[in-house]
Order: C-alpha cells, then structure tokens, then sequence
C-alpha cells in the first residue's frame, strides 16, 4: 500500500474506534491494525526527513533543518 492510502485507512479506523457501535472484539482488531500502520507510517515519514535534509544540505555537509511546517513561497 502507499503512503497515502495507509494514512487513508488510519483516518478509517480512528472513525470506527470513535463509533459506539463498534464492540470490544473489532475495536482490538482495529487496534492492532492502527499500531502496525502508525509504525509503517512513522518509518516513511523518517525516511523522508532524511531525504529532505540530505537535499538541503549545505555545500560543507552541515546540515539545515527545515521546519516543514513553516510554508515558504517556491
């Protein structure tokens, strides 16, 4: 799956975790499908922060964070 239909499918099961109608036994399954993919999810976003900090790398290999939350105009 890609990154965006595993953030698909988490935003999925938090609505159901959040229904009432949802018993004990579907909202463990529920549960442990949303742990497996926070992880899966978690990994990706790392990767990617890497990638972003490999790019914007100065020309003496220090490295600049960049706030991603902070919208610059391109």
């Amino acid at each position: 799956m890609s990154f965006e239909s595993d953030l698909k499918r988490m935003e999925e099961i938090t609505d159901l975790l959040k229904n009432e109608d949802t018993g004990l036994e579907e909202s463990i399954k529920l549960y442990e499908e949303a742990s497996t993919l926070g992880k899966k999810l978690t990994k990706t976003l790392t990767e990617i922060q890497r990638k972003v900090e490999r790019v914007t790398a100065d020309d003496e290999m220090e490295m600049e964070t960049v706030d991603m939350d902070e919208e610059e105009p391109f």
